[in-house]
Order: C-alpha cells, then sequence, then structure tokens
C-alpha cells in the first residue's frame, strides 16, 4: 500500500462508517463467528466487495445502502494470523469488552452475563453493519447476506438486531424522545468545516489509525501496517432505556406538561428538540434547534460557568466539557446510534 502524505486520508480503503454519517432510516447489526478459517477468509474476502468506502460516499449522491465490516481480537485470530501479528494489536483490544467488563463499569445488571446474542462471547468474530434508506431496502440486504451466508460453510451468524427510526419521529430521535445526531467532531483532511461552536477540525489519527494524531506522529501500530491503517477502534454497546420509567420520574419531579419537559432539559442539557439550555434556558426553540450554524453555538465557562442554565451533572457536559475541561481534542469518540424496539405506549409501564 502506498504511504500517503501526512495531510491527506485515503478515503478509498476508508470505510464510510467512520468518515460520513449517511441518510439512513433503517439498519442491521449482524453478528457472527467463523467455525473455519478458510471459510472466514472467503467470507471476508466477498465483502470487502460490498463494504462502502468514504470515497464512494463522496462521489454518489444517491446509493441505498452503506455496508461496513467490523472484526473483533478474536476474530482475526480466527482467520489464522500469525501470532506474532495477533501480539502487536493494543491490549485492551486483545482482551475485549466482556473481559474488561469491570474497568468500563459494565457490572450488575450490565455484567456480560447479561448480555444478549452472545455478545459476550469469545466466539463473536465479526459484525456486519448495514444502514439502509428505508426498511425494504434492508430487507432487501438482509435476504441478500442470509443467501450467501448459506453458501459459507463454516461462517454462522450468531444473532442480529434491527434498526429503524421510530414514530413520530422520521429520523434522529431516541425513545425517550430526545433529538440525536446534534453534535460530531470534523476531522481534519475530510474538507468538512466544523459547525460553529464545535472547535477547530481534529487531527485524523484521533479517529483513523496510521496518521498524526493531536500530539504528533502516530504511535506504531498493529504489525504489518496494512492490518491498520486507514482503520480504526470501534465500541459496540447495545443499551435499553426505560422509557415508563423515564416518564415517572418526570411527572413525579413536574406537576405540569411545561415543567415535566423542564425537568427533561436539565437531564439533557438539551430540550428535546435539540435546543440547548445555555442558549435558550428558560423555553424551548425549535426554530434553534433546527439550526446548525446556532444550535451547537454556546460553551460553558463563559455562558454558565456554575450551571444555572445547563446544569454542571446534565448529560451534555459530562459528555463534552467543550472549554472547561483542558485539551479536549484528545480522545474523542464518533458515535453512530441508533434506535431499535417499537416506541411504548403514552401510560404503558
Amino acid at each position: 500500500m502506498p504511504k500517503a502524505d501526512a495531510g491527506s486520508l485515503e478515503f478509498e480503503d476508508i470505510q464510510h462508517f467512520l468518515i460520513h454519517r449517511s441518510p439512513a432510516l433503517a439498519a442491521r447489526y449482524e453478528f457472527l463467528t467463523f467455525r473455519e478459517p478458510a471459510a472466514g477468509r472467503a467470507w471476508l474476502r466477498a465483502m470487502t466487495e460490498k463494504v462502502t468506502t468514504a470515497a464512494a460516499v463522496r462521489s454518489r449522491q444517491l446509493d441505498t445502502r452503506w455496508v461496513t465490516v467490523a472484526l473483533s481480537w478474536n476474530g482475526i485470530r480466527a482467520l489464522g494470523l500469525d501470532d506474532h501479528s495477533l501480539a502487536s494489536f493494543p491490549e485492551e483490544f486483545r482482551q475485549g469488552m466482556a473481559t474488561r467488563a469491570e474497568v468500563l463499569g459494565l457490572t450488575g445488571g450490565n455484567h456480560p452475563e447479561h448480555w444478549k446474542g452472545g455478545l459476550a462471547s469469545a466466539d463473536l468474530h465479526a459484525i456486519v453493519i448495514l444502514f439502509a434508506r428505508d426498511v425494504l431496502e434492508r430487507e432487501r440486504c438482509r435476504v441478500e447476506h442470509e443467501k450467501f451466508l448459506s453458501q459459507c460453510q463454516g461462517v454462522e451468524m450468531l444473532s442480529s438486531l434491527d434498526l429503524e427510526a421510530i414514530p413520530p419521529f422520521d429520523y434522529a430521535h431516541e425513545h425517550f424522545g430526545y433529538r440525536d445526531r446534534l453534535s460530531q467532531p470534523a476531522i481534519e483532511g475530510t474538507g468538512e468545516e466544523p459547525m460553529p461552536g464545535s472547535g477547530p477540525a481534529i487531527k485524523a489519527g484521533e479517529f483513523v489509525l496510521g496518521y498524526p494524531d493531536e500530539e504528533g506522529p502516530s504511535a506504531g501500530g498493529p504489525r504489518p501496517e496494512i492490518l491498520s491503517r486507514n482503520g480504526s477502534y470501534l465500541a459496540y454497546l447495545m443499551m435499553e432505556e426505560h422509557v415508563g420509567a423515564f416518564r415517572d420520574f418526570l411527572r413525579q419531579h413536574g406537576e405540569t406538561q411545561d415543567e415535566q419537559e423542564l425537568v427533561a432539559a436539565k437531564l439533557m442539557g438539551r430540550w428535546r428538540s435539540g435546543a440547548p439550555l445555555v442558549l435558550t434556558p428558560a423555553k424551548d426553540d425549535p426554530k434553534l434547534a433546527g439550526d446548525y450554524q446556532r444550535t451547537n453555538d454556546f460553551d460553558f465557562g463563559k455562558m454558565d460557568p456554575y450551571g444555572y442554565a445547563c446544569p454542571l451533572g446534565s448529560h451534555i457536559r459530562r459528555m463534552n466539557p467543550r472549554d472547561t475541561a483542558a485539551n479536549m481534542n484528545r480522545r474523542k469518540m464518533i458515535r453512530r446510534g441508533g434506535t431499535y424496539g417499537p416506541p411504548l405506549p403514552e401510560g404503558a409501564p
């Protein structure tokens, strides 16, 4: 693989999932295991032809499906990679999330013994992530991949999870009713301009392996370099939202609908429309929420240092302290969230 200049990104070798958010209204995650190394390699070889690259997304506007493939360390080992290369991966990746559960705070009801679909198993070797423009396209893709898997003796599906937009929302809301997908870091070299209030674009090496990060040249990665360059590390987390309990909490702490909405906003740091409390603390402003030039254009240190508008313990202050913490361009994450399961009717527990 030719070595690119430090400032240029090899979009043709980067999966779209890392650089671009597709306009998908449905998605599907499939969790696979390789029973035979040769079968796993054959499956992966075929899937590389179906993976959507960042270059493809940048050159096409009418795609209806976007495919991403991720491998666990156990999956790479199951494909037959040599021990020397396997040992060159970071310890955290080699151990996996289930082994590191206590360090990650995944205890009690969140302990791996409660994880569904084989997600805590060492047999989880690969994840196929399908984003589709609508449910019909997702179903077409599901049928195609299941047919292909039936021809790959030695590759099996452990489980799957379908995701889609939930009514009454068409896009980018989660089950508690909050608007999602409002802020993501801009990556230097993608040509994407940061939204006002988001700070400067972040060095590509913070997200993409093989490039300089905020502290300088990239650290040594897995060997040989082709194993890691233009890749990244993905953490998959399946969460349950207890919507009935959330609604009960709001009713317990707010007598009127307006008071309940304010409690919900104080918990998040934004109104459920997405409008930030720092900019509109007294009432919701859906017009502000829909204006991407303004909805992230705020800070905490100068505009709300004591948390009178946006509480210090609110979700957005803890997830992104902005100007109240040092070196905020380090260790950021790109999140690709989605909703699964039907909406909970009003009044249901």
